[in-house]
């Protein structure tokens, strides 16, 4: 965990998310640009995190996470995830590219949160380096809060658009400005946004399993998986076939 990522610039309890808001997610998802074919057949996922100061509370629970995200795409073709994350005072990284789940907790285990501002930015500049190497398929998103320029955001989100590698933003409770720049990178990119706070871990988990296993194996595979998950990934099924 020792490479930093390709840049070339220098309250209140949150509600859980809402069952509409849930079905907007999925509905989100089903749309979103179709993955293309890798030359080694697995799918390829960025998996970035705010490891800022208020993130704490939350990192052992994404940690598990990241462990069901690797469960559910077992014997759909395979996932390569890169962990990316920022915090301190101008730190952001990204792991080598790792195909197991125990390997991706080790990482996650050496990374402690640290007070900073966000490096949103800079997670996007260094997702279209590697985008433009070899095809990302997804990046997954996870945060709370937002201190830089919404506008620069957008537009590395455009670039990632034209690349066809959708965001899928996940905020962890309901910081309007935030809320406002995570729901646009979605929009750009035709990936999807949805909010959580620590009460709706396992619903995040079956969401990003969702989206882990569109990556690997498109709508296809995301609509099998449906069949033994839960209500929420059901229902994306559903929506599908309408």
């Amino acid at each position: 965990m020792t490479k930093p990522p390709a840049d070339s610039s220098g309250g209140s309890k949150a509600p859980v998310a809402t069952s509409s808001e849930v079905a907007a997610f999925l509905r989100q998802v089903a749309v979103a640009p179709k993955p293309s074919a890798q030359g080694s057949g697995r799918g390829r996922l960025i998996f970035a995190m705010d490891a800022t100061a208020s993130r704490q509370a939350t990192w052992t629970e994404a940690q598990q996470v990241q462990a069901e995200m690797f469960k559910a795409v077992a014997g759909i073709g395979g996932l390569d995830i890169q962990l990316v994350f920022f915090r301190g005072l101008g730190e952001c990284r990204a792991s080598d590219w790792v195909s197991r789940a125990p390997d991706l907790l080790r990482l996650m285990r050496q990374v402690q949160c640290v007070g900073g501002h966000t490096q949103i930015e800079r997670v996007l500049r260094h997702t279209l380096a590697e985008a433009r190497e070899s095809r990302v398929n997804a990046l997954v998103y996870v945060g709370d809060c937002l201190e830089e320029s919404p506008d620069d955001i957008a537009v590395r989100a455009g670039e990632l658009a034209m690349l066809g590698v959708p965001i899928f933003a996940f905020q962890e409770g309901e910081e309007p400005r935030a809320r406002a720049c995570f729901q646009e990178m979605a929009r750009l990119t035709r990936g999807a946004y949805c909010s959580f706070d620590r009460s709706s871990a396992a619903m995040l988990a079956q969401l990003l399993s969702a989206v882990a296993v569109y990556a690997a194996g498109g709508h296809r595979a995301l609509a099998d998986y449906a069949e033994r998950a839960g209500p929420e990934v059901r229902l994306l099924s559903r929506q599908m076939k309408g």
